[in-house]
């Protein structure tokens, strides 16, 4: 009876969360950030808040490495975003005597924007003239560690830091003189959660806070990180039935994972994430995921290969993404664990 008690209070809070009706937009910079490269959480509709024991937890909920048992853990992803932008993302992972003494982690994503013809005002008929071509980037790169506390609650937090270079500008400094300046950032960012493990079929709860930071500004314009709030939960809907009896001698039960992520955002309205994986046998994943209340995205789909080639275990795993009238995305990674 607590365990469905505590189920209940996590779904009305998830539904007055999406509920609200707020219309927020612009509000953030540094948007990057809010893209994730990984093939998994895209294939699950990126609801990642429960889901634990991969160093990619660091982009969604850095308690999520705590129940890591592997020694070292490196996953490297890339995506085919909208626009011919394209996302690379690597985290490390180490769990030092099988994660007795917690887990670190390490975290590095890039954007590579492509090239750019910049502009500036001026008297002619077009009212600008060209400029150079520039290629604009970002990158961040963090330090997170996570411990179990208990055998049930986790916790996790992460310092990064982030920067962005979007080419330079002609600024007036009086009526006759100009002078060229680079646009560039950077700033330190802060991301920290926890989960809760009921031991109720596998059902677990959890919060994270990722991107929060001061106000930065370009020139006289303050702005702050997509600060990011989220709730989620997620069970094993196979736990309740029969098929849990059907695994192969000396393999996983299989298993049907769903999380439910809600999600209150500085710079757009409440939002939900639900994502569900098939699990069978640690060989072959099966996903799927429903994104609620986004402009263009709607459904997410996946899947996931898994291998042991001696004390090492590759999984490879692909998504993608419907963007309506953008086209599509399509997310790849490869993760080793030794």
């Amino acid at each position: 009876m607590k365990q469905m008690i505590q189920l209940l209070l996590i779904l009305l809070a998830l539904i007055s969360l999406v509920g609200a009706k707020n219309k927020k937009i612009a509000q953030t910079g540094f948007q990057f950030l809010s893209v994730t490269a990984d093939a998994r959480a895209s294939g699950m509709g990126e609801a990642m808040t429960t889901i634990q024991g991969h160093s990619s937890s660091l982009f969604f909920n850095p308690a999520g490495m705590a129940r890591s048992k592997n020694l070292l853990e490196v996953n490297f992803s890339q995506n085919t975003w909208i626009a011919d932008i394209n996302y690379n993302a690597v985290s490390v992972s180490m769990a030092p005597a099988n994660g007795r003494y917690g887990v670190i982690g390490l975290s590095m994503q890039s954007v590579d924007y492509g090239e750019v013809q910049g502009t500036m005002v001026w008297a002619n008929d077009q009212g600008f003239i060209d400029t150079e071509i520039f290629t604009p980037s970002a990158f961040s790169i963090g330090v997170g560690y996570a411990r179990s506390l208990s055998d049930r609650f986790s916790i996790g937090g992460q310092v990064k830091t982030a920067y962005q270079y979007l080419g330079q500008s002609v600024v007036p400094e009086t009526d006759t003189t100009l002078t060229v300046e680079k646009n560039t950032l950077s700033t330190m960012a802060y991301d920290f959660g926890t989960i809760y493990e009921t031991g109720w079929h596998e059902f677990a709860f959890g919060m994270s806070v990722r991107n929060f930071s001061q106000e930065i500004k370009y020139q006289s314009e303050g702005f702050q990180l997509p600060l990011t709030f989220q709730i989620g939960a997620s069970l094993n809907l196979l736990d309740f039935s029969a098929l849990k009896f059907l695994a192969l001698p000396g393999t996983k039960t299989p298993s049907l994972l769903v999380s439910v992520d809600a999600i209150h955002p500085r710079s757009f309205s409440e939002r939900m994430n639900i994502g569900l994986e098939y699990n069978l046998f640690d060989l072959l994943y099966l996903r799927y995921g429903k994104l609620i209340n986004y402009d263009e995205r709607s459904s997410a789909y996946g899947f996931g290969l898994a291998k042991s080639i001696g004390k090492r275990f590759i999984t490879i795993d692909y998504a993608y993404t419907h963007f309506g009238v953008l086209g599509f995305v399509q997310k790849l990674s490869i993760q080793i664990a030794i």
